[in-house]
């Protein structure tokens, strides 16, 4: 591996480690983790207490940090851990929580 892609690695897991040092993202990917499915974006902010506005605030800086999937339905968007991300990056992470 060179040094640049080393950098790269490196700011990637910056990036999402950022992203998961907050108590309510990680709630946002224990649910998600549970129930290994998808879910709207209104039951995973239910199942975590989250208002509207804060809970798309979370998925959105989940979803920068390529840590959700995010897929649109008419008006509703459904989300879902990204599990090839984990597994590349923070393989064994999603059992620790």
């Amino acid at each position: 591996m060179t040094i640049e892609q080393l950098k790269s690695k490196d700011e990637t897991l910056v990036h999402m480690l950022k992203a998961l040092a907050d108590p309510t993202r990680l709630q946002i990917i224990r649910t998600l983790r549970d129930t290994k499915a998808e879910l709207s974006c209104g039951e995973v902010g239910d199942r975590c207490e989250a208002s509207k506005s804060n809970a798309s605030y979370h998925f959105r800086t989940l979803r920068e940090a390529g840590l959700i999937l995010v897929r649109k339905e008419a008006q509703t968007k459904y989300i879902q851990i990204n599990e090839s991300t984990f597994t590349r990056f923070l393989p064994g992470f999603l059992d620790t929580l």
